[in-house]
């Protein structure tokens, strides 16, 4: 659509975008909105049950030291029955040796002792640093009526907080345990008081929310720990929450005073309040943290009306921007016109310079002496790197190049050189030759002054003698088969189309079976991360110590992996091509290999049985070997995809497998953590499901169907190979 007047298209289009605009914003704004409440909710309710739970630890540890000591010392008190003077001592031993107790004391029955004191009862209390002792019963203070002497039990008993007047003189609870004499007569109690001062400084410190305040309340309702001092050990549970106008409160009241835990919202002097409750269990008491709504929810308020704003302020940029759009949206149309019609011609320039790569995989399946994959990675839509491979009789003919510059020049130079090679080494055995025949003709219409660095081979199939030149190329990898990788050894030729009378010379080396050679451009070697580091050839080096059991398609693959590991989100700055030429030698029958690359997603487990029966095609085996190859294969990658990588990280599983000298061979690689499922002990089939322990099954099926079964841990990779002879 034509724009022929911006503010026509504005008055027409535009407010029905800035309308939906709105309203999706509003709608988002909505749902946000609710999200946010609903996590603070979570967050508040996981933060008070947290202080609340730990609070009621802490509580139960110290009255559980209070009941330590008391029952340690009910022994000595029995023993020390007949020595009244002795026994007078014991609370100033259990207070002085125990700091969470406050006071002390052995209170015997009246008249116990005829002749002293008619209450015998020596207490003994803290006074600072110092331990003070007294005399506790008299005729002011009968402590036969107190409930820590009346309901003592065999179990121990924790009385209600009480204002000790007369003893410690302050608001404590006591916890006491009958004395017996050798008959098994209740001649008295022993107790422990433990302060409730501690008790109101911990419980007080449970502000999980500004605003918010905490309380603690007996097992009878009377409040024991509250912010407004004039309620404590006047007021009840139940006054307070009958003096509310929520009928909810006196339902929160009853479910405390019966030792439930939980929270209920409350609605009090026109506010929601939150109540967070929870028991401690020993005494009955229970604790609630009070916290107002408005501060749980303070923070997403305050972010709801800045993101109003900001709201608002986008909509005024949005009409801005679109009237603005309308007013160069000609101009864009046109621009883009031009771009579209340059996009098409890279295209078509692009496909005709791809087309002329060898790109059908594996490319030679009738013969088993080699396996060969390449690929090139341009850096702009066309590049100027360039390789090429065909046979001729038992010789591998190939070459690689880069070409000096970029884009369309550098690809035109790319399909000339890519040319002469093909041409000239049809006729031609000897490589120091074809580059001295392709150099002259490229120097003589070299008016651009542009050069190609270029390495060119003849493999002998039958004999692995490579026959190569080098002009001023990267040196290739040469990779053993047991992973010894190092740089091939070259002389330093010039590059073609600088001299043209320059004399080339080649080289000789022997490959062995298994061996591979790697051909790359300096895109690889060059290739830089964010930090201007680059992937170097120390690296390339130490990435192929891992991968001398792969075939062809799996190295370039890993290699490819690497570099974008390295490279991260840099922007590509080069060229990027890779050949990977893995000699085999003269086997007893071709091989056929296929690669699968899987992420630890079980769901991706539905591609590997249409892969298992591509190889069971290529091994010529029938449906039942199939089947049972697709058992163990799923079982082993089925492994990796669970256990090899920490939950919620993307990892990959890679599966090759090759047809080799009557042997079928699956190669299992992953970079999970180390684990080696062959280490199982066998397992013992002759048991029941019952008696045989867990675990193990997985492997032994694996072993059943393979005839051969390994692992290797290789340069932080997990290797498991399976063997089936076909």
């Amino acid at each position: 659509m034509s724009i022929l007047n911006p503010v026509r298209w504005f008055a027409r289009q535009g407010f029905l975008i800035i309308l939906t605009a709105a309203i999706i914003l509003e709608a988002t704004a909505v749902i946000q909105f609710y999200y946010a409440q609903k996590g603070l909710r979570e967050e508040a309710t996981h933060r008070a049950e947290s202080e609340l739970e730990a609070t009621g630890l802490e509580i139960d540890d110290v009255m559980d030291q209070v009941e330590s000591a008391v029952r340690n010392n009910i022994w000595l008190a029995q023993t020390l029955l007949t020595y009244p003077d002795t026994l007078r001592h014991l609370p100033e031993i259990l207070v002085a040796n125990n700091p969470v107790i406050y006071g002390s004391t052995i209170a015997l029955e009246p008249d116990y002792y005829p002749g002293r004191e008619r209450l015998f009862s020596p207490y003994a209390y803290r006074e600072g640093d110092a331990v003070r002792t007294k005399q506790l019963g008299s005729d002011a203070y009968d402590y036969t009526a107190m409930e820590w002497y009346a309901d003592a039990s065999e179990t121990g008993h924790w009385s209600e907080p009480y204002f000790d007047t007369g003893g410690g003189e302050e608001m404590m609870t006591t916890f006491s345990m009958p004395v017996t004499d050798p008959s098994g007569r209740r001649v008295g109690v022993i107790t422990a008081d433990m302060s409730l001062e501690w008790l109101t400084d911990l419980v007080g410190d449970l502000k999980v929310y500004p605003g918010a305040i905490s309380m603690m309340f007996s097992r009878t309702g009377q409040v024991m720990v509250c912010p407004a001092e004039s309620l404590v050990m006047r007021r009840n549970i139940a006054e307070l929450t009958a003096s509310m106008e929520d009928t909810a409160a006196i339902r929160l009241g009853r479910e405390m005073l019966a030792g439930k835990s939980g929270n209920m919202p409350i609605r009090a002097q026109e506010k929601v309040r939150d109540v967070f409750y929870a028991p401690v269990e020993r005494t009955g008491w229970s604790m609630a943290i009070v916290i107002p709504r408005e501060e749980i929810f303070r923070g997403v308020k305050r972010i709801g009306m800045i993101v109003g704003c900001l709201q608002l302020l986008g909509l005024l940029m949005l009409a801005l921007i679109l009237y603005r759009t309308a007013a160069g949206r000609k101009k864009l149309q046109a621009a883009e016109e031009r771009k579209e019609r340059m996009d098409r011609e890279l295209q078509i320039a692009s496909g005709i310079q791809m087309a002329m790569l060898p790109k059908v995989y594996p490319p030679f399946p009738e013969r088993n002496e080699l396996d060969v994959f390449g690929l090139l990675v341009p850096a702009k839509e066309v590049g100027g790197d360039l390789f090429d491979y065909y046979l001729r009789g038992d010789s591998l003919l190939f070459c690689i190049g880069d070409v000096s510059g970029k884009g369309i020049p550098a690809s035109l130079v790319m399909a000339v050189t890519r040319s002469l090679f093909r041409s000239v080494s049809a006729h031609d055995d000897i490589p120091g030759r074809i580059a001295g025949f392709m150099n002259e003709s490229m120097a003589e219409m070299n008016d651009s002054s542009m050069f190609v660095t270029l390495f060119l081979g003849i493999l002998d199939l039958s004999t692995g003698r490579l026959r190569y030149c080098n002009a001023g190329h990267n040196a290739p990898l040469t990779v053993t088969a047991d992973g010894q990788a190092r740089f091939l050894s070259v002389l330093p030729n010039l590059p073609l189309g600088v001299d043209d009378h320059y004399f080339f010379v080649d080289e000789e080396f022997q490959l062995a079976p298994g061996d591979t050679l790697f051909l790359y451009t300096d895109g690889l070697t060059e290739a830089e991360n964010a930090g201007k580091e680059l992937f170097g050839e120390e690296r390339l080096l130490g990435s192929f110590a891992s991968l001398a059991p792969l075939g062809a398609h799996a190295q370039v693959t890993h290699i490819v992996d690497a570099v974008h590991g390295h490279v991260g989100t840099a922007p590509q700055s080069d060229d990027l091509t890779m050949l990977s030429i893995k000699y085999q030698g003269v086997g007893e029958g071709p091989a056929r290999g296929r690669w699968l690359r899987l992420h630890n997603d079980i769901r991706q487990l539905s591609q590997l049985a249409g892969f298992v029966e591509s190889v069971g095609e290529d091994a010529s085996l029938g449906q039942t070997d199939v089947l049972q190859l697709n058992l163990a294969v799923e079982e082993a990658v089925t492994n990796v995809i669970m256990y090899a990588y920490p939950g919620g990280t993307d990892g990959l599983v890679d599966i090759e497998a090759v047809v080799r000298d009557g042997w079928l061979v699956f190669t299992i690689s992953d970079s999970g953590k180390p684990f080696d499922p062959t280490s199982a002990r066998p397992v013992d089939t002759s048991l029941s499901a019952e008696q045989r322990p867990i675990g193990g099954l997985g492997i032994h099926l694996v072993r059943q169907i393979m005839d051969e079964v390994s692992y290797a841990r290789v340069e932080d990779r997990n290797i498991l190979t399976l063997k089936k002879k076909v």
